[in-house]
């Protein structure tokens, strides 16, 4: 168990230091002088480097013993935050993210694949609801703490705060870490990381290039992105699939033939993007349409955040005792309910009952989360967890940053040929927001269908017929 706490501890570190940079870019870009489409890379960057090593944590996780990786991942984390906290200039700075991100990425696949291991199906909900906790609560202290360290100092106190708990937890776990499970003597499959590199990071950058205020040229570059990454991809699927039948696959695929394992996945994917995408729009909304300042935006986005940080372990109690649909069908119909309210919005909509919407959204998501990595890991066998517990991550990933790209790319192309008709921001911003909510809330749509689909895992039921639960 103290295994997983520390694993617990290392993963709220990376994921908080993964979401504070948000609010941080334009104090950077001012300190550094560089311009904002420069700046964006820092999180870019970051979000690139996850989906080029997250895929490749199946693999490591079976080559290498869970204590070898562990302190690899928060090794490269701490080196990344030392070179960030003492960078000169951009060049340096972009650097540090790069090699922060080469441990976070790491990071959640090895405490999925740890819990599934070592905890029996009876309580994993339990402990997948801590991993939910630290999903959500990372992101909502992240950028409220951002906000508040931005106002008293400078941008490096951010890593200087980040830097010595990631040490201790790097020092803790090389006492304390213990190895999981037997390694295997895989070779490594260098094309595979080639194709898989290329794959995945060339989705992500096309949808970034979407994303944000792209300058003039970035929907070219999107577009070539997204064709190198979808041809790369189609390659790395086919590699994978003739790899695997001599158990050499960089990221095993056979993970999709349980179908509640895809059910799951699918599901996952369309809430990370609903997730991911309000959570970049709604500040820019509040911002630029409601007239809110960045603190008190960060404000209306904590209660909800925080709840669904707290609600996460009571959610894996329930997803313990009465199963999958309990949580999920009502959770995904809260997400799409709140995003449906959300295209009503204006400027003139008052700010509680935002609060109120995103309080929904974020109880809804608490629901959903806990059951959906219990149910969907829990239907593969043993030695399938590494690989599916990548897949998982990577997919949502991938589906996160096609959320922002959607939603930013509809709210900004309605913004700017309001503003070029005379409208003020404002006015101009309002019917983009409403437009860019729609498109997330018809989607999630999708989730709603599928979740009475998911179901919780038979080796569980058996297990508890077995135990007289």
């Amino acid at each position: 168990m103290r295994v997983i706490w520390l694993l617990l501890v290392a993963a709220f570190v990376a994921i908080l230091n993964e979401t504070t940079m948000g609010i941080a870019i334009p104090h950077l870009n001012d300190d550094l002088g560089i311009p904002p489409e420069l700046g964006q890379w820092l999180t870019s960057a970051f979000m690139l480097t996850m989906a080029i090593v997250i895929p490749t944590t199946g693999f490591l996780l079976q080559r290498f013993t869970t204590r070898q990786v562990f302190i690899a991942a928060m090794t490269s984390f701490s080196i990344g935050t030392l070179i960030a906290l003492v960078a000169p200039g951009f060049e340096v700075l972009l650097a540090g993210r790069v090699i922060q991100a080469g441990g976070t990425g790491i990071m959640m696949p090895l405490l999925m694949t740890t819990i599934m291991n070592v905890v029996p199906p009876r309580s994993r909900g339990r402990m997948m609801g801590r991993v939910g906790l630290v999903i959500s609560l990372a992101p909502a202290i992240g950028p409220t703490l951002a906000g508040a360290v931005l106002e008293a100092f400078n941008w490096r106190v951010l890593f200087a705060i980040v830097l010595p708990i990631a040490i201790i937890a790097l020092a803790m776990g090389a006492k304390w870490m213990t190895n999981l499970g037997e390694t295997t003597n895989a070779p490594i499959d260098v094309l595979s990381i080639v194709l898989s590199a290329f794959g995945f990071g060339g989705v992500v950058f096309g949808l970034s290039q979407f994303g944000g205020e792209a300058e003039s040229g970035g929907a070219t570059i999107g577009i070539v992105s997204l064709i190198v990454g979808a041809i790369a991809l189609a390659v790395f699927i086919w590699r994978q699939l003739v790899l695997q039948r001599v158990d050499d696959a960089l990221l095993d695929l056979r993970v999709f033939r349980s179908g509640n394992y895809t059910i799951g996945v699918i599901v996952m994917g369309i809430l990370a993007l609903s997730m991911f995408g309000t959570l970049v729009l709604l500040p820019q909304y509040l911002q630029n349409v409601a007239g809110l300042d960045a603190f008190q935006s960060g404000l209306i986005l904590l209660p909800g955040s925080v709840l669904m940080g707290l609600l996460g372990p009571v959610m894996g109690r329930v997803y313990d005792a009465r199963g999958t649909r309990t949580l999920l069908v009502p959770g995904t119909i809260m997400v799409s309910a709140a995003l449906f309210f959300y295209s009503t919005v204006g400027e003139h909509t008052v700010w509680w009952m935002l609060m109120i919407a995103q309080t929904v959204i974020s109880v809804g998501l608490a629901m959903s989360f806990t059951p959906l990595f219990s149910a969907s890991l829990g239907s593969l066998q043993r030695h399938l967890y590494s690989h599916g517990s990548a897949a998982l991550n990577t997919i949502q990933q991938v589906a996160g940053a096609a959320g922002v790209a959607l939603l930013t790319v509809t709210y900004s192309a309605i913004l700017h040929a309001g503003e070029q008709e005379g409208l003020s921001t404002a006015v101009a911003g309002a019917p983009g927001a409403r437009t860019a909510f729609l498109i997330g809330a018809f989607i999630s749509l999708i989730a709603v269908a599928l979740s009475p689909f998911v179901r919780k895992p038979a080796d569980d039921l058996d297990e508890q017929a077995h135990s007289g639960h």
